[in-house]
């Protein structure tokens, strides 16, 4: 089945983090012609190609909620979003447990230049439950993350901190795609 047309690879916003460096969660900040990057992220996943989007909110959750109005996205709040990057990789996990979905696209919301193309490109011309695909950036793998069902669990179970699925993806056959040409994926961390 093309990974682009068959509806079945979910989108996985992550967003939760207090943005320490940035001055501000991530989830509130705006770009220069004001579009929140919430809502940049949610429009790079259904661009791409993935059939829904769900948004892993945590630090501002309230104040960011409102800003998905509209997008066609579901958000969820974690509690332990102060954990790092783990929680909200696994709140979003398990959330996607219930859906129908053989693959799910995990990218970051600080990642303002990496766009649909590099989404499209990632999923490729099939996205199934076997999946473990990468973006690389001028030969640094990065985000976005393409993880078949069949891994969540995986995933899940060694994911911890602020290391997301990076333990898993070193001990696993990944393809790596490289994205250099679309974006530097380079994450923002302060204004």
């Amino acid at each position: 089945m093309d990974g682009l047309m068959d509806g079945l690879t979910h989108g996985l916003l992550l967003a939760a983090g207090a943005g320490s460096r940035m001055g501000m969660p991530k989830a509130l900040v705006r770009a220069d012609d004001g579009e929140p990057w919430l809502v940049r992220g949610v429009r790079t996943l259904t661009e791409g190609g993935c059939g829904r989007v769900t948004v892993v909110l945590g630090a501002a959750a309230e104040e960011a909620l409102p800003l998905l109005e509209g997008s066609g996205a579901t958000g969820i709040v974690v509690a332990e979003w102060a954990e790092g990057m783990s929680a909200s990789l696994r709140a979003g996990l398990a959330a996607l447990t219930v859906t129908d979905s053989d693959a799910v696209v995990v990218t970051l919301v600080d990642l303002p230049d990496v766009g649909p193309d590099v989404v499209r490109r990632l999923l490729g011309p099939s996205s199934g439950r076997a999946t473990l695909r990468r973006a690389s950036y001028d030969g640094q793998v990065g985000h976005p993350v393409v993880i078949g069902r069949d891994h969540w669990v995986g995933v899940a179970e060694e994911a911890s901190g602020d290391r997301g699925a990076r333990g898993y993806l070193a001990n696993h056959d990944v393809e790596v795609v490289e994205c250099g040409d679309l974006a530097t994926g380079h994450d923002v961390d302060s204004r």
